[in-house]
């Protein structure tokens, strides 16, 4: 498995893909990242075109097992981040 792209890497591709400078393209995905972490932290979705879908699941209290000890233990309520992949993207890796 390659690694993954760094954030120094991903706006070095992202100014070349722009056709700008490297502060524009910080600013731009900031700003991405912050539309995105306010939306689903407020329980919305965010759908990228061609990426993908965003969204924050709640889980329900449930009994999990400690691995070392084995012990049965209560957790309580939470939420979790998902992501659902675009078909398009999805066919695009696969085909």
């Amino acid at each position: 498995m390659a690694k993954p792209m760094t954030k120094t890497q991903l706006v070095a591709a992202l100014a070349e893909e722009m056709d700008t400078d490297k502060k524009s393209a910080t600013a731009a995905l900031d700003a991405i990242t912050s539309v995105i972490t306010k939306e689903v932290a407020a329980g919305g979705a965010v759908t990228l075109p061609g990426v993908g879908k965003i969204y924050c699941r709640e889980r329900p209290e449930r009994m999990v097992r400690n691995p070392a000890t084995g012990e049965q233990i209560k957790k309580e309520a939470d939420k979790v981040v998902k992501m659902t992949i675009a078909k398009a993207l999805k066919d695009s890796v696969n085909g």
